[in-house]
């Protein structure tokens, strides 16, 4: 199966960007993922920083769950 997809540039020059960069996208979250992990498995962190750092991971896999991203990790 192909799919192709047509723009009218410069009028959907956005709609043009995003589909276009969708993989740099992909590869931040991904990358932005593996940073919030590696700050929880290995630097040493106070109770406080733990807390927040967890919070901010739950609430990253939520905001992507919600746009129904899947990363492949």
């Amino acid at each position: 199966m192909k799919a192709k997809l047509t723009f009218n540039l410069p009028d959907e020059q956005a709609e043009f960007d995003l589909a276009t960069q969708g993989g740099k996208m992909y590869g931040a979250l991904s990358d932005m993922s593996q940073e919030l992990r590696t700050l929880l498995k290995y630097k040493e962190l106070n109770e406080d920083e733990l807390k927040v750092i967890e919070r901010i991971r739950s609430r990253f896999y939520e905001i992507l769950d919600d746009h129904q991203i899947k990363l492949i990790v």
